[in-house]
C-alpha cells in the first residue's frame, strides 16, 4: 500500500464565531490568512476570551495526513511542536489517528491558528507559526522520506527559510528516486509572494497540484477557473482547481474533467475544506481509481467536512464515510 510523507505546520486551531465589526476592530482583513507574531496572537485571544471558542488540532498538511490515514492510506507527518501542553495535545491527536509522528520538539511555543468565523461563514485565519519556524533540513528523517511513495507539502512552507530548505531537501530526494510529489498552493497571498517560485515547482517537480480559484487567479492572472486549470495542466501532469460552489476542474495530462459539488451549499465552517479535498483525491488516486472517481471522492469529503466545526472528521464518522464512498461513488 502507498505511503505518504508530509511536511506541514502542526497548529492548534481556535475556532470562534465573530461579527464583521470585530474583524474591523482587530484591524484584520476579512477572509485572508495572516501570519501573526506572539503579541498579535495574545491581542486576539484576549479580545475573544469571553466568546464561545472551540479548540482542535489542525494545520493544512496535518489535516490532509489525518484524513488520509483514517481512509486507510498510511501517512507520516513531519513538523515542529513546542515543549508545552499544546504540543503534547497535538502528539496525542496524531497517536489517536494513527498518523506516524515525526514532529520534532523545539524550544518555542506550539503554533496556533485563530480562525474567526463571520455569519456568512467566511473565515479569517490568524496563524502564529511558533515552533514550526524552526523546522529545518536537519530535522528531516531521510530514511522515512526515501521509503515513502508520495511527498505532500503546501505553499505555507515558503514563509520561513528553514522550512523552505527542509522541503527542498525532500523534493530532491523524491526527484532522484522518481517518487510522486503533490503540492497544494494553500493561500492566494502565498502565491502572490512566491509566484515565480511556485511556477518553477509546478514545472520541475510536481506530479499533482491543488489550487482554489483565487490561488489559481493569482498564479495565472485569470479569473476563469477552467482556463487556469488548463494553464496549470500544461506545467504538471495532474492539475486541480477547486471552484467553490461550482465544483472543481481536474486536468489529467491535459484532458480536463469537471467534478460536481457534493454536499451543502450553505456550509457551517469551511476550515479544512481544501485540505480534505486533497486527502480525498490522493486516497482515490493512490488506491488506483481513475481521475473522475478520485475527484468525486474529494468533492464528497470536502462537502462533508464543511457541515461540522473543525477541520478533521471525528473517529465515529469514519466508517459511515467509508461506506458512502464505497457504495455511492466507487461502485456506481
Amino acid at each position: 500500500m502507498a505511503h505518504v510523507y508530509g511536511i506541514g505546520n502542526p497548529l492548534i486551531d481556535y475556532l470562534c464565531n465573530i461579527e464583521d465589526e470585530d474583524i474591523k476592530k482587530l484591524s484584520l482583513n476579512k477572509g485572508t490568512m495572516l501570519l501573526i507574531d506572539e503579541e498579535k496572537q495574545k491581542e486576539i485571544i484576549e479580545y475573544t476570551k469571553d466568546k464561545d471558542i472551540k479548540f482542535s488540532p489542525g494545520g493544512s498538511c496535518p489535516n490532509t495526513m489525518v484524513t488520509l490515514t483514517s481512509l486507510g492510506i498510511p501517512s507520516t507527518l513531519a513538523g515542529g511542536v513546542g515543549n508545552d501542553a499544546l504540543g503534547e495535545t497535538y502528539r496525542k491527536r496524531l497517536r489517536e489517528c494513527s498518523v506516524i509522528d515525526e514532529c520534532v520538539t523545539k524550544d518555542a511555543l506550539t503554533g496556533t491558528s485563530i480562525i474567526l468565523l463571520t455569519k456568512d461563514k467566511e473565515r479569517t485565519m490568524n496563524t502564529y507559526l511558533g515552533a514550526n519556524r524552526l523546522f529545518s533540513p536537519e530535522d528531516v528523517n531521510e530514511e522515512s522520506a526515501k521509503s515513502a511513495d508520495l511527498f505532500y507539502f503546501t505553499g505555507y512552507m515558503w514563509d520561513t527559510e528553514c522550512q523552505q530548505n527542509a522541503v527542498k531537501k525532500v523534493l530532491d530526494i523524491f526527484k532522484e528516486k522518481k517518487g510522486l510529489i503533490a503540492f497544494d498552493l494553500a493561500d492566494p497571498f502565498a502565491v502572490g509572494r512566491y509566484r515565480q517560485t511556485f511556477l518553477n515547482l509546478l514545472e520541475n517537480y510536481c506530479d499533482i497540484v491543488f489550487a482554489n480559484s483565487e490561488e489559481a487567479r493569482f498564479l495565472f492572472d485569470n479569473y476563469d477557473a477552467y482556463e487556469c486549470c488548463r494553464s496549470m495542466g500544461k506545467l504538471c501532469p495532474i492539475a486541480i482547481v477547486k471552484n467553490g460552489k461550482k465544483g472543481s476542474f481536474i486536468s489529467d495530462h491535459r484532458k480536463i474533467y469537471e467534478i460536481p459539488l457534493y454536499g451543502t451549499s450553505k456550509p457551517l465552517d469551511t476550515t479544512g475544506a481544501g485540505d480534505t479535498y486533497a486527502a480525498g483525491f490522493l486516497f482515490g488516486y493512490l488506491s488506483g481509481y481513475d481521475i473522475e472517481i478520485s475527484g468525486r471522492i474529494a468533492s464528497y469529503l470536502s462537502g462533508e467536512i464543511v457541515t461540522q466545526f473543525g477541520s478533521q472528521f471525528p473517529p465515529e464518522r469514519i466508517d459511515e464515510i467509508k461506506e458512502h464512498i464505497n457504495k455511492e461513488i466507487i461502485q456506481k
